[in-house]
């Protein structure tokens, strides 16, 4: 291969990526989230491993994970009303600090001893509620600080890069803090990197846009919403297929410690080897998406992409080689990336 063409290659994929990170508000915002994910997913994991550690229950690790999403099911549909109603700026601020505080208190229980399962889900609860505020604000605030709409694929796609490569890092620092000193200092961390996004926010010198005129009853517009989206056939069909694997698939984040401590009879690192393993593939699955110049051709692609995710998790189920499990982990990371990434093109694109 010519290493002129490779280099100039590189590039061109490289500036193609990089567009969104022009925009100053983007860049603060991706810097700001890049670190700030990375102590989340340290979180995720070392609180699955406590709760394991503590319990040895399937029942109880699934109740946690319940609790942590339930309130996004529930109040999504009136938390999407606000947050278009509200500044999506403070919205984040306030999210993001609720979420610090949040870290902060898991962190002081386990270091001092303390910490119990029902703590532990009453806590959980309340950081559902927050995201239930903090990821449609995080979305609608992207497509908002992006300048040139051109940019706006690249931007979600880019975002979806950042998310990734702190799925990679963070479970990989988590498993060996959680071996090495415990889980409580993973907390510790998580609180002190959300920091750095509530800087980054502040930082962000916004203009006042023009306020849209909205009807004074919530359940007017939520009846309006449920109205477009489920009668309009394209749009019903996406959602009641993202619905479908979302509830069926991806929970699987939410057993992977029994799998790593009593099916491939590992520990903390091991289940850090293996979300990193899946933030790899997620990771180059969000360079895939970001190198591309057009969203033609998604709907093949996202057909794809559910068929490899599927069958990646039915392999790593059957699994009980380390090397075979990490290889599915990676491949089932890229093809649930690329089947959430296409969904958010499509909305953005018809936003």
């Amino acid at each position: 291969m010519d290493v002129r063409k490779f280099i100039l290659s590189f590039k061109n994929n490289l500036e193609i990526i990089s567009q969104s990170l022009k925009s100053r508000h983007y860049r603060l915002f991706f810097i700001g989230q890049s670190v700030s994910l990375i102590g989340t997913w340290m979180q995720v994991i070392a609180i699955s491993w406590l709760v394991y550690d503590l319990t040895d229950s399937a029942l109880l690790l699934g109740l946690v994970g319940f609790f942590s999403q339930v309130p996004s099911f529930f109040i999504a549909p009136f938390s999407g009303v606000f947050v278009d109603r509200w500044n999506r700026h403070r919205i984040l601020v306030v999210t993001q600090s609720l979420s610090m505080i949040q870290a902060f208190l898991l962190a002081f229980l386990t270091l001092t001893g303390r910490i119990t399962i029902w703590q532990i889900i009453l806590l959980s609860l309340c950081l559902g509620l927050i995201n239930a505020f903090d990821m449609p604000a995080r979305q609608a605030f992207i497509v908002e600080i992006v300048e040139k709409r051109s940019d706006l694929a690249n931007a979600i796609a880019l975002n979806s890069s950042m998310v990734n490569s702190a799925r990679l890092i963070g479970p990989a620092i988590a498993g060996i803090l959680v071996a090495a000193v415990g889980e409580g200092f993973c907390f510790l961390i998580n609180g002190i990197t959300f920091l750095s996004v509530i800087f980054s926010l502040l930082a962000m010198k916004l203009k006042k846009k023009p306020e849209h005129r909205h009807s004074n009853n919530i359940f007017h517009d939520i009846k309006e919403g449920f109205r477009y989206s489920f009668g309009f056939i394209p749009i019903r069909s996406i959602l009641l297929f993202l619905g479908l694997v979302s509830f069926i698939g991806m929970p699987y984040t939410v057993l992977m410690p029994i799998f790593a401590k009593d099916i491939l009879h590992g520990g903390p690192n091991l289940l850090g080897y293996l979300m990193s393993a899946g933030g790899i593939g997620a990771l180059l699955g969000g360079i895939y998406l970001a190198s591309r110049k057009t969203v033609v051709g998604l709907g093949r692609i996202l057909a794809a992409s559910t068929g490899i995710f599927g069958i990646s998790l039915i392999l790593f189920s059957t699994s009980r080689v380390l090397w075979l499990s990490l290889l599915m982990m990676l491949i089932g990371g890229f093809g649930m990336l690329i089947h959430i990434a296409c969904f958010q093109h499509y909305f953005a694109d018809n936003n």
